[in-house]
């Protein structure tokens, strides 16, 4: 492979790891929990402060009950800080965002999380292995 080969996928990947964030956000905006967890892998983890899943299916489960209640009307942002390729199929992206309550346009500091996000590339495709998030401070 030439190094404009290699230069072209690794593009290509943060491209498409750039792209599970935007996907969650849009996920996010549609309060679509079947969107949301086909961002994961079929055994993928989310954790979040107080919540701990397992599995596309739990995702699914807790995000559609949480669209539903403790995040009805909410929306999510968020930018890169960092990407870090782990192997050639392995990532790690940090980020920084928050929750945006019912009319809100900024994230408050008491909304505002640092993420983890570990990306796998299985079969083509770019998935999460894993998400953590924590309060920012």
């Amino acid at each position: 492979m030439t190094q404009t080969d290699q230069n072209s996928r690794t593009d290509a990947d943060k491209a498409a790891i750039a792209g599970l964030t935007q996907r969650m956000v849009a996920a996010w905006s549609r309060h679509d929990a079947d969107a949301f967890a086909d961002l994961f892998l079929e055994d993928g983890t989310m954790i979040l402060p107080g919540v701990f899943r397992t599995g596309r299916d739990d995702i699914r489960a807790f995000m559609a009950a949480a669209f539903e209640d403790h995040y009805k009307g909410s929306n999510v942002t968020g930018q890169p800080l960092d990407l870090r390729f782990l192997t050639s199929d392995v990532a790690v992206l940090l980020t920084e965002g928050g929750v945006l309550a019912p009319g809100d346009t900024e994230v408050s500091d008491d909304r505002a999380i640092r993420a983890t996000w570990l990306a796998v590339r299985r079969d083509g495709e770019w998935r999460l292995a894993g998400y953590q998030n924590s309060p920012r401070h």
